[in-house]
């Protein structure tokens, strides 16, 4: 789409250019699960789009444009909101099981649609039939390259108040670790220069093994990586589960981990649980898991008005690393392994990759691919560490109040991440002391409900080994 010669335009991130290309294109859905059926009207909800929504971020009245040197650029347009909105039209009185089949096929159906290329990257679904979990679904639907999940959910989070009080702002679980600093006990040179050292090499396995990873090692072929091809824009399935953050915190505090290591490694256990279950083969198979994780310190959200101020300490934007965590290979039949192997396996790799510079030398290097060859070819790079990969994991952070929208209470809270060339996508939120695990898998390739037995079978497991007399 090209643009008018007298318009000021804003460049597009370098990051947002490779998550909207031709080779690679991912949306966020985030959906919000009302306690009481929904019932906006149809003037109230382009009411509370257009005084509510829209002024969050110039970027959601905006048009991804290219310029006359083939630069894509944010272009400001009028904004026509009932494009936007969408009310599927259902049978009524109809079983909950149908509802929920229907709602699955909803939030599979428009993640694979593309976003129109005439108007902002977004749109706005209401569900208003119950499911199992809800008594009506909102959904946002935000392409990513209008921003990370910090970015969006800090837009989302604008548009919600406390149930309870809306005059008082939203808290969040602190992310700190509970386990010993490395600099713990003084800064003594024996082990300030060990650091140094180990830094440098994993520095060094990091970076080399990002770009094996990103061209020529591939993951085997297994249950849960079953094309080579890549899976994006293939027909989904969504299941949910939900954990106690009590019972988490149990197991982050009995192994000395944090909750990040502890739900990884229950997903990398679960994913061997049913690998093994599908082909006993595969239980030894190389796989790996990409883990998304901010690059962002933060125990809580900052007002879009903030992250959209010059210099600002949490801008807004993509800013995230990948990282690569191997799934650990099962040598004696799952039942007999030690599943607590999965959590601390998890926790003491990820240490050595933040003791180290691979993710930022990645960056640098997708950086240069972009500016030498174009945001295409540096797409292609960024979809290859995907597709050469078995799982996508990432995870957010929820308030621990119960949000409301317009007198809706808001009871459950989660995201998927859509147009993945992965066929499994593990998204995590946590929301009012519960962690909500969404197992997005490519329907027809792998069984998402075995799947999601396989993870609740896993943290049992992890749970009963890491909290029992025996492991104290």
């Amino acid at each position: 789409m090209e643009f008018e010669p007298e318009e000021v335009l804003e460049p597009v991130s370098p990051t947002g250019q490779m998550l909207k290309s031709s080779v690679l294109s991912l949306v966020i859905l985030g959906v919000l699960e009302t306690e009481v059926p929904i019932h906006f009207s149809e003037s109230r909800t382009l009411s509370l789009l257009e005084e509510v929504f829209l002024p969050i971020n110039p970027r959601f009245s905006s048009l991804m444009v290219i310029d006359k040197k083939g630069e894509k650029k944010w272009k400001r347009v009028e904004v026509n909101l009932k494009d936007h909105v969408n009310v599927p039209v259902l049978p009524d009185k109809m079983s909950l099981e149908f509802y929920d089949e229907a709602f699955s096929d909803y939030l599979s159906k428009i993640g694979m649609e593309q976003l129109p290329e005439d108007r902002p990257m977004w749109e706005f679904h209401m569900f208003k039939y119950p499911t199992s979990t809800a008594a009506g679904n909102i959904i946002f639907k935000i392409h990513h390259a209008l921003g990370d999940g910090y970015s969006l959910m800090g837009a989302l989070l604008s548009c919600l108040q406390r149930e309870d009080n809306p005059s008082l702002s939203l808290t969040f679980p602190s992310r700190q670790s509970t386990s010993k600093t490395d600099g713990e006990g003084g800064h003594s040179i024996f082990k300030f220069v060990p650091r140094i050292f180990s830094g440098v090499i994993n520095t060094m396995l990091d970076f080399g093994g990002s770009i094996l990873k990103s061209t020529v090692a591939k993951d085997d072929l297994t249950p849960i990586r079953p094309i080579d091809d890549g899976a994006a824009l293939q027909p989904i399935t969504v299941t949910s589960m939900t954990f106690s953050l009590d019972h988490i915190k149990q197991i982050k505090f009995s192994l000395n981990v944090t909750i990040n290591d502890v739900i990884t490694g229950v997903v990398l256990f679960g994913a061997r649980l049913y690998m093994e279950e599908a082909s006993y083969e595969s239980r030894r198979a190389h796989s790996t898991a990409v883990v998304l994780l901010s690059t962002r310190s933060i125990n809580g959200y900052k007002s879009v008005s903030e992250m959209v101020k010059p210099n600002a300490e949490m801008p807004w934007g993509n800013r995230f690393a990948f990282l690569h965590v191997p799934i650990p290979k099962l040598t004696v039949a799952a039942e007999s392994s030690d599943p607590l192997e999965f959590v601390l396996h998890t926790s003491n790799t990820i240490k050595k990759k933040r003791n180290s510079s691979g993710a930022h030398l990645t960056g640098a290097f997708l950086e240069t691919i972009r500016k030498y060859k174009g945001s295409e070819a540096a797409a292609k790079y960024l979809c290859n560490t995907l597709t050469n990969s078995s799982i996508g994991i990432s995870n957010m952070i929820g308030p621990t109040e119960k949000m409301a929208l317009e007198n809706h209470p808001i009871g459950g809270l989660y995201f998927v991440v859509a147009g993945n060339p992965q066929s499994l996508t593990i998204t995590v939120m946590s929301y009012m002391k519960k962690l909500r695990v969404v197992v997005g898998a490519t329907k027809g390739h792998i069984d998402s409900k075995d799947f999601k037995s396989c993870i609740e079978k896993a943290f049992e497991m992890i749970f009963k080994a890491a909290v029992s007399p025996s492991s104290c």
